[in-house]
């Protein structure tokens, strides 16, 4: 007989850049339209090494910020005269880096900050600098909300900064932290997967970000797709080969999830 049900692609762009436009307003037009999805699965290459390595399960969400350290330019020769932000910015930096911010739970590793840039741009070896600025990246689990994260960083920079006139900016983000429970349709793909390519594959949430984080808030929803060796590296390949072997594991899928 005839499949109970209906199969949708949603193929969009602005993934990795600000995301406010591709799947976020897909979504939304379809929401708005009475449409309702049982389940998705999104074809980021979730694979370490070999198709049927991995399906993520969830993500890590991702918050950006900038730390900057107001001090008093001056003369080198005499620093009592003025207030150098870098070694304050040092210290602060160390602490940061120093440890996770949790210990992780099941689902998820432990959240880590990584002081992705550290600025003074100044080109004058005998003048010290009025400010000093750092960027950093946190990939947060769902122990954390963004307000949280964001709120006991400031706490760690306050301390480090011992006085010091530091000040934390937290970029908006739409990149929150989530995971799929468990159920039936996990099975149901783990089993496709196994059928196809021997390999049982672990449930991770490990990487980056992806559309899955607003399909989330509509179904369930899973990750699986080729294998992500060269990702965003120059000369970014698959093999062809594994392209046909992730049709057929699709296929799969969907033959055992409209049976």
């Amino acid at each position: 007989g005839k499949p109970k049900g209906m199969i949708s692609l949603l193929i969009t762009g602005d993934e990795e850049g600000p995301a406010i436009n591709g799947t976020v307003k897909l979504l939304e037009w379809a929401d708005a339209r009475g449409e309702k999805f049982s389940h998705a699965i999104v074809g980021e290459p979730t694979n370490p090494n070999a198709l049927g390595d991995m399906i993520k399960i969830g993500r890590r969400g991702s918050l950006n910020g900038d730390i900057i350290v107001v001090g008093r330019q001056g003369h080198s020769a005499y620093p009592q005269q003025a207030d150098n932000p870098i070694p304050t910015l040092a210290h602060i930096v160390t602490a940061l880096s120093a440890a996770p911010l949790d210990e992780g739970n099941a689902a998820f590793d432990p959240t880590r900050l990584v002081v992705t840039s550290f600025d003074v741009g100044n080109s004058a070896r005998n003048v010290i600098p009025g400010e000093a600025i750092a960027k950093f990246n946190v990939r947060f689990n769902d122990i954390w909300t963004p307000e949280t994260l964001g709120a006991r960083i400031k706490e760690i920079v306050a301390e480090a900064a011992a006085g010091a006139d530091a000040r934390v900016t937290l970029h908006p983000t739409n990149s929150l932290s989530f995971r799929t429970q468990r159920s039936s349709f996990t099975d149901l793909v783990v089993a496709a997967i196994e059928a196809k390519t021997g390999r049982t594959p672990d449930l991770s949430t490990t990487g980056g970000t992806s559309d899955a984080r607003f399909i989330a808030n509509y179904c369930p929803v899973l990750e699986f797709g080729l294998v992500g060796k060269t990702i965003h590296a120059t000369d970014e390949n698959v093999e062809v080969a594994d392209l046909d072997r992730l049709a057929d594991i699709y296929e799969e899928i969907l033959v055992r999830y409209f049976r």
